[in-house]
């Protein structure tokens, strides 16, 4: 198991099937951010040297792992879901204590990771090809799918279990191996997914996590020659220099990163289930979701109806530590988010109209941890930097607009397109926003923060690398076409 004493919580990297210490000895030391007196654990600070063996040992393993069946692959994930849901109590809590979102959020979150798992293992049992009519009558032609061989996956500190799993389930179950860098805010979870991998007897080498720096692991993983593919979900500028990175030496690589995402209310809105939809899709996690809502589009008819319904719930909200009983929003992530919230905050001050939150929360069950008040801001104008870039936390902007066209336009005025919603009752105005919507995730009636496991999710624009994850649409990047001819 990967905990090495009960009194320090040390979490060694996990390299051929044992869990091994980095060869620096140095450790990283992960506090809660609700309560930074509280250590959750430590996870290795990692060399080059430590990537170098993981690599080896995925390199050693892909054959063995490609040439079982499917099915046989299957099997592994299915045990690996049975085992995460037997431990969900406290996978969830320990993600809760090293993230901050709240516990009810945890365990949804690590419930769909054993469903991701369930979803993978049956993947091996579908088909993986088509007959193809050849010109030559005596002749049989067909495509079947090859792995890419070794794939290094690179996962953000936001969705510590489902992220790392909707990697590499798919990743595993098409027949290549892994090797993982899990954000270092969140490496404590992850290594608990990965002792649920060791548990349900993967072969060794076949899956491999290695902690430490992005800068380190993260950019071995881009650079390193060994590697075959790359999977990475976190901001544009990390993303955007592993795939140069990766393209470079011809790597195929996925990229999902930031997202500006809106909610357009129409006039004939439901407004209370728009409201709840806004404050859900944009608060909820502490608005530290890539498709959480950040901008709010409301027709001028109905406006100061909904700003007054949606800054009254947002007064309601409960902010504090996640594994308390009625806390609705938890902390920041971390000490250098809340500062980057409380700096777009200020700027927003200068930009619009502060309609309710906008301070660091202080006083006793606040003082030791990382706390922001949620926050409206109102009169934002579509070129004011906090309706630019991407928050990553509580922190909604409200914009006015006449119609629904101004309002598609304002919506696509952005240089990210991960996910949007619209609410109305009109047909029409669906179809409008479904067509003219530049996102590759539009919702309707529905909270813009919502994927679905066995859909294919990714953004347009700058929010990716035009690549989909999740659902069948996964194979295509974990796998390539191999076409057969038989004479």
């Amino acid at each position: 198991m990967a905990v090495q004493t009960e009194t320090t919580n040390k979490f060694s990297n996990y390299i051929n099937g044992d869990w091994v210490v980095s060869d620096t000895n140095e450790v990283i030391t992960r506090t809660n951010p609700a309560n930074t007196e509280d250590v959750v654990g430590q996870v290795q600070k990692s060399s080059k040297e430590d990537l170098d063996k993981a690599v080896a040992a995925a390199k050693a393993a892909k054959k063995g792992w490609k040439n079982l069946s499917g099915a046989e692959r299957g099997q592994y994930l299915y045990k690996a879901a049975d085992i995460l849901e037997s431990r969900l109590e406290e996978v969830a809590e320990c993600m809760t204590r090293e993230m901050g979102k709240t516990l009810p959020e945890a365990k949804g979150e690590t419930a769909r990771g054993v469903a991701i798992l369930r979803y993978y293992a049956g993947e091996g049992m579908r088909k993986v090809g088509d007959v193809i009519p050849s010109s030559d009558s005596e002749a049989l032609m067909f495509t079947t799918r090859a792995p890419l061989g070794v794939v290094g996956v690179i996962t953000p500190w936001n969705f510590p279990v489902a992220i790392p799993i909707w990697k590499t389930a798919p990743a595993l179950v098409y027949g290549n191996t892994v090797v993982l860098k899990p954000a270092t805010e969140a490496a404590v979870t992850c290594a608990k997914v990965f002792e649920c991998f060791e548990e349900a007897g993967l072969p060794n080498g076949v899956v491999n996590m290695v902690t430490g720096p992005g800068s380190v692991i993260g950019q071995g993983i881009a650079e390193h020659p060994d590697i075959n593919g790359i999977t990475f979900t976190g901001s544009n500028t990390v993303g955007k220099n592993i795939g140069q990175t990766a393209l470079k030496r011809g790597a195929k690589y996925q990229l999902e990163m930031g997202g500006k995402n809106p909610v357009i209310v129409a006039a004939d809105a439901d407004l209370d289930l728009a409201v709840e939809a806004t404050i859900s899709g944009g608060l909820r996690s502490t608005g530290q979701k890539c498709t959480a809502t950040s901008r709010v589009i409301v027709q001028s008819d109905v406006y100061d109806e909904f700003r007054e319904k949606l800054v009254a719930k947002v007064k309601e909200i409960q902010v504090g530590d996640g594994l308390q009983d009625g806390v609705w929003m938890g902390p920041s992530a971390s000490e250098s988010q809340l500062n980057t919230v409380l700096s777009y905050i200020e700027k927003g001050k200068e930009e619009g109209k502060l309609l309710v939150g906008g301070e660091r929360l202080t006083g006793a069950e606040y003082d030791k941890g990382y706390f922001v008040a949620p926050t409206v801001f109102d009169e934002i104008a579509t070129d004011a930097t906090i309706a630019q870039e991407e928050i990553f936390g509580p922190v909604l902007a409200l914009m006015k607009v006449d119609d629904l066209e101004e309002a598609i336009e304002l919506a696509n005025d952005v240089e990210y397109g991960l996910s949007a919603s619209i609410f109305t009752t009109n047909i029409q105005k669906m179809l409008s926003f479904i067509n003219d919507m530049d996102a590759g995730l539009v919702r309707i009636n529905a909270e813009s923060a919502g994927v679905e496991l066995q859909a294919p999710f990714g953004g347009m624009k700058q929010s990716s690398s035009h690549s989909r994850e999740q659902g069948e649409a996964a194979k295509e990047f974990f796998t390539s076409i191999k076409t057969v001819f038989v004479k």
